[in-house]
């Protein structure tokens, strides 16, 4: 789905200049430029600005050669990636194999701290094959590794560079960059794609409260924003110079219920909650139907490996109050966290707090602000919510929150069976195959994990009409945060 204007400018002719400022919805002090510790929406847009990627997913999700111009393997294990030749760092240094393999290697020193480290784990062994192949051998067939390394984290960084500070082989060079404030960059005339990119001069800020965002874009001060509530979309609509950009997606808000702890680790407990959220409401309520309804699990219907055959779970106050009755928690009160950073959370509190004061739960809603949220709150309670964006792939999603020894494994939901599933999944060849794996895992975290996924959140950015060249990408808003390569000035 896409605003007529936008799509209309995917197809003019671009023109180069322009100075623009955007505005995400979150930053904070620990805004990085070092891609392996990207964790916001704003370090991934910074990220794709500065770096560059062996692969890169476009609209179509399919992910093609970018810094490496031929990517071959025979059994899914054993991968071989040729490098452009040419390409430059900012500061003038060539491309090699070295930048690459020191890029990978890196996310598996656990003082890093790198947010893809689990998945960094399947790399058993990097090597080069001249100054411009790289080997990467798998510890295990995994067919989606294109598309994984297609992911912000894995973006290159120079050989040797244990503080990257900017220095890449993206589209704009580094001219200022100011933890939690902004981000200014520059067009990089020796770009590796002719012709890219077009916008002379980014700033990239942040604007947490969703209605001052809004503002700062109709008010002319900032030119794109992402993260547009739904209950906004009709100021955008009325302004003659603004558009709206929606893409259905993956991205969702889910309740956690930590299985580690006590009362939320209480089946009968988890069951309840699943059964006194009413989806349609969110839907319609909170999101002005800019969503889909999901099924307690991360794969979205529209998904090529959905599986059907989940049963959905509804609204059910008597099956609620049953599984309550049987957990031995009706009367006590339990706080639930909610926050602004986590779309759509406290409103989704509220309606479940009333649901449950139904059955005789008492839910104390406590919201916190969205400023440090995800390093004080999240995943340190039994019972709050989490935010997660689209990922590209089944395995990803699974891999990073779901797998029993993740690190962001939200309700500590740990299952044996799942694990073996993903890794057999992870090398399947044969596609009918795979999907059933993956629609046995879906069946497995509806059913079992301490996680409720209430609906799947249609992206929303809003847009100075001047901006040309926006395009939906399903991965993320700002075209997947990559818009900076392809967007255009145009008075």
């Amino acid at each position: 789905m896409l605003a007529l204007p936008g799509q209309r400018s995917a197809f003019a002719t671009p023109r180069r200049g322009g100075s623009i400022r955007i505005a995400t919805q979150s930053s904070s002090t620990a805004d990085t430029l070092d891609p392996a510790k990207g964790a916001l929406s704003t370090d991934y847009v910074r990220h794709f600005m500065l770096y560059g990627g062996l692969t890169k997913t476009g609209p179509d999700l399919i992910p093609r050669p970018s810094l490496a111009e031929s990517v071959e393997t025979s059994d899914r294990i054993n991968w071989h990636f040729r490098l452009r030749r040419g390409v430059r760092f900012h500061d003038g240094a060539e491309l090699t194999s070295a930048d690459v393999i020191w890029s990978l290697r890196r996310h598996s020193d656990a003082k890093l701290g790198s947010k893809m480290a689990t998945i960094a784990e399947q790399f058993a062994e990097i090597r080069a094959d001249g100054r411009h192949g790289v080997l990467i051998r798998l510890t295990g067939a995994n067919a989606d590794l294109p598309a994984i390394l297609a992911q912000s984290h894995f973006l290159i960084v120079r050989n040797g560079e244990t503080k990257p500070d900017g220095n890449g082989t993206g589209p704009y060079r580094l001219t200022q960059f100011k933890p939690g404030v902004r981000t200014v960059v520059t067009r990089n005339p020796d770009y590796w794609v002719a012709g890219r990119p077009y916008l002379d001069r980014i700033e990239l800020i942040s604007i947490p409260d969703e209605v001052s965002r809004v503002n700062a874009l109709l008010a002319g001060d900032v030119q794109l924003i992402n993260a547009v509530n739904p209950r906004s979309t009709k100021r955008i609509d009325a302004s003659a110079g603004h558009g709206l950009l929606a893409t259905p997606s993956s991205l969702y808000t889910d309740l956690i219920m930590r299985q580690d702890r006590l009362p939320t680790g209480n089946p009968d407990f988890v069951e309840a909650i699943k059964h006194l959220i009413d989806r349609p409401l969110v839907k319609r309520a909170l999101f002005r139907n800019y969503a889909t309804i999901g099924n307690d699990q991360p794969i979205p219907p529209f998904h090529p490996y959905y599986n059907p055959e989940v049963p959905q779970t509804v609204l059910d106050l008597d099956r609620a109050r049953w599984h309550l009755k049987r957990s031995g928690l009706t009367g006590v009160r339990i706080p639930v966290y909610a926050t602004p950073a986590a779309e759509g959370s406290v409103d989704m509190a509220s309606i479940l707090q009333e649901y449950g004061a139904r059955v005789g739960l008492e839910l104390a809603v406590n919201r916190v602000p969205a400023d440090g949220y995800w390093s004080t709150h999240w995943m340190k309670h039994p019972m709050g919510f989490g935010n997660t964006n689209p990922r590209p792939t089944a395995d990803l999603i699974f891999s990073l929150f779901f797998k029993s020894d993740a690190d962001w494994n939200e309700s500590g939901w740990k299952n044996p069976r799942f694990d073996r599933l993903l890794v057999e999944a992870r090398g399947e060849a044969d596609q009918a195959r795979r999907k059933d794996l993956y629609g046995e895992m879906q069946a497995l975290v509806h059913g079992q994990c301490g996680v409720a996924i209430p609906v799947f959140i249609t992206l929303i950015d809003g847009f100075d009409r001047r901006l040309k060249g926006l395009q939906p990408v399903a991965l993320g808003g700002f075209m997947a945060y990559q818009f900076a390569e392809y967007a255009w000035w145009d008075d």
